[in-house]
């Protein structure tokens, strides 16, 4: 069976957009075939806004994408290896889908997303980071005032500051 990851990436960004958010995928910038701005790349991950007034050309196929952008000034070619894509996202409110490691091209299982506890004495939604595993993903979970515990426990080993 082939991989549902560019299925989901794709239908992601078209649900991302419908709603007049920007979508943003995190790349694994050290995977084979990756072809990245190296001056943007932070421990090995670079966050792309592929929202379309960011990009130009954009081709989501089952093996890549690929787009024109800016950086720094410079039009630069982009392309990222679906297997690549770790996680794709809307900016202004940090949902989306995290992706695991590509494994033999099989069918992909995306991982459980965990959510916060809130902090009853807080009225505002918090943001939270989470890594594990030295994956950095950067991951917002919003959250509103209730009392109960959380729906998906953090994975092991998981940080949160």
């Amino acid at each position: 069976m082939t991989s549902s990851r560019p299925y989901l990436i794709r239908a992601l960004y078209e649900w991302i957009d419908d709603n007049q958010l920007t979508p943003h995928i995190l790349v694994n910038a050290a995977a084979p075939g990756a072809q990245v701005p190296e001056g943007y790349v932070h421990q090995g991950r670079i966050v792309l806004n592929i929202g379309p007034s960011a990009v130009q050309g954009l081709q989501m196929t089952n093996e890549e994408i690929t787009f024109n952008a800016r950086f720094g000034g410079r039009a630069q070619g982009v392309r990222v290896p679906v297997g690549a894509v770790m996680a794709i996202y809307a900016r202004e409110n940090g949902q989306g889908m995290a992706f695991t490691e590509e494994q033999g091209g099989g069918d992909d299982t995306p991982p459980r997303v965990p959510t916060a506890v809130p902090d009853p004495a807080r009225r505002k939604s918090r943001a939270l980071r989470w890594s594990s595993d030295n994956r950095a993903v950067r991951w917002v979970c919003r959250y509103t005032q209730t009392a109960a515990p959380p729906s998906v426990p953090l994975p092991p080993g998981a940080r949160c500051w």
